[in-house]
Protein backbone atom coordinates (compact mmCIF):
# COMPACT_ATOMS: atom_id res chain seq x y z
CA UNK A 1 0.00 0.00 0.00
CA UNK A 2 1.46 3.39 -0.70
CA UNK A 3 0.25 6.68 1.36
CA UNK A 4 1.36 9.99 1.26
CA UNK A 5 1.58 12.00 4.60
CA UNK A 6 3.00 15.48 5.13
CA UNK A 7 4.37 16.28 7.81
CA UNK A 8 5.72 19.58 9.18
CA UNK A 9 9.25 20.64 7.66
CA UNK A 10 11.01 19.78 11.69
CA UNK A 11 9.80 16.30 11.60
CA UNK A 12 11.04 15.80 7.97
CA UNK A 13 14.24 16.78 8.26
CA UNK A 14 14.36 14.29 11.65
CA UNK A 15 12.88 12.07 9.29
CA UNK A 16 15.96 13.08 6.45
CA UNK A 17 18.69 13.15 9.04
CA UNK A 18 18.02 8.95 9.78
CA UNK A 19 17.91 8.22 6.61
CA UNK A 20 21.52 9.84 5.76
CA UNK A 21 22.60 8.62 8.89
CA UNK A 22 22.62 5.33 7.17
CA UNK A 23 20.77 3.37 9.76
CA UNK A 24 17.67 3.84 7.31
CA UNK A 25 17.67 3.41 3.39
CA UNK A 26 14.43 5.41 3.40
CA UNK A 27 12.01 7.34 4.88
CA UNK A 28 9.51 4.64 4.59
CA UNK A 29 11.82 2.62 7.00
CA UNK A 30 12.23 5.59 9.54
CA UNK A 31 8.34 6.39 9.89
CA UNK A 32 7.31 2.34 9.86
CA UNK A 33 9.81 1.94 13.03
CA UNK A 34 8.66 5.20 14.00
CA UNK A 35 5.15 3.85 13.79
CA UNK A 36 6.23 0.13 15.38
CA UNK A 37 7.75 2.13 18.16
CA UNK A 38 4.50 4.41 19.05
CA UNK A 39 2.29 1.18 19.01
CA UNK A 40 4.63 -0.57 21.95
CA UNK A 41 4.45 2.59 23.77
CA UNK A 42 0.61 2.38 23.50
CA UNK A 43 0.62 -1.11 24.65
CA UNK A 44 3.19 -0.02 27.46
CA UNK A 45 0.42 2.95 28.32
CA UNK A 46 -2.45 0.39 28.19
CA UNK A 47 -0.99 -1.88 30.45
CA UNK A 48 -0.16 0.55 32.88
CA UNK A 49 -3.66 2.08 32.75
CA UNK A 50 -5.14 -1.46 33.13
CA UNK A 51 -2.72 -2.10 36.58
CA UNK A 52 -3.93 1.13 38.00
CA UNK A 53 -7.64 0.89 37.71
CA UNK A 54 -6.74 -2.82 38.97
CA UNK A 55 -5.26 -1.18 42.05
CA UNK A 56 -8.01 0.95 42.06
CA UNK A 57 -10.75 -1.48 42.67
CA UNK A 58 -8.40 -3.36 44.59
CA UNK A 59 -8.63 0.05 47.24
CA UNK A 60 -12.22 -0.01 46.70
CA UNK A 61 -12.57 -3.20 47.38
CA UNK A 62 -10.50 -3.01 50.74
CA UNK A 63 -12.82 -0.13 51.99
CA UNK A 64 -15.74 -1.57 51.48
CA UNK A 65 -14.68 -4.93 53.25
CA UNK A 66 -13.37 -2.57 55.97
CA UNK A 67 -9.50 -3.27 55.52
CA UNK A 68 -8.64 0.15 55.74
CA UNK A 69 -8.13 2.41 58.34
CA UNK A 70 -7.24 6.64 58.35
CA UNK A 71 -3.40 7.58 58.87
CA UNK A 72 -1.99 10.17 60.81
CA UNK A 73 0.56 11.31 59.14
CA UNK A 74 2.44 13.04 62.58
CA UNK A 75 2.27 9.60 63.92
CA UNK A 76 3.84 8.20 60.86
CA UNK A 77 6.67 10.81 60.92
CA UNK A 78 7.48 10.65 64.49
CA UNK A 79 7.79 6.91 64.94
CA UNK A 80 10.17 6.84 61.69
CA UNK A 81 12.26 9.68 63.25
CA UNK A 82 12.07 7.83 66.52
CA UNK A 83 13.30 4.90 64.89
CA UNK A 84 16.50 7.07 62.56
CA UNK A 85 16.94 8.63 66.13
CA UNK A 86 17.83 4.71 67.99
CA UNK A 87 19.85 3.38 64.59
CA UNK A 88 22.30 6.36 65.26
CA UNK A 89 25.45 5.76 66.66
CA UNK A 90 25.90 7.39 70.20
Amino acid sequence: MSLNVSLPPELENRVRQHVESGLYSSASEVIREALRLFEAYQGVQAANLASLKADIAQGVADIEAGRVRELDMNEIKQRGRATLAARRPA
